[in-house]
């Protein structure tokens, strides 16, 4: 995820930490279930194949910038901004829902995704890196 932030200068985004800056609906900011920076795990989802396209992080802000603008929005950890899915690589990603976990800890954002999802080209981040894994079965 190394897809360059949203427009707005580093200076003028809050710190993941104050959820007061966001407008996100009192419902659902009591709902949510932040890690200790604040951050909920969004599971981006393609809407019509359901294939899991990629992970990102979302704090109270870019939530509410994902339910209000139509374009997903996350907040970068490792640059600590906010970055709008697609404004430099044109791989946009379209929201078509959003729902909350049973726990509030996760957020499964479905989409209609604009060309790869992964910063590497890939059309999800999980192309290509499967694991060994034992199998099992229901019998």
């Amino acid at each position: 995820m190394s897809e360059q932030p949203a427009s707005a200068p580093r200076a003028s985004n809050p710190p993941v930490s104050t959820p007061a800056a966001s407008d996100l609906p009192a419902g659902i900011a009591a709902a949510l279930k932040r890690d200790s920076a604040g951050l909920v795990a969004a599971v981006v989802q393609q809407f019509d194949t359901n294939e899991v396209l990629m992970l990102g992080w979302m704090d109270d802000e870019a939530l509410q910038r994902t339910l209000s603008t139509g374009r997903v929005t996350f907040y970068s950890r490792s640059r600590q901004e906010y970055w709008r899915k697609g404004d430099t690589s044109g791989h946009v990603q379209w929201v078509k829902s959003v729902a909350l976990d049973c726990d509030g800890d996760a957020l499964l954002v479905r989409v209609d995704q604009v060309g790869a999802a992964c910063h590497t080209g890939t059309r999800t981040c999980f192309d290509g890196r499967e694991l060994d894994a034992v199998t099992g079965s229901s019998s």
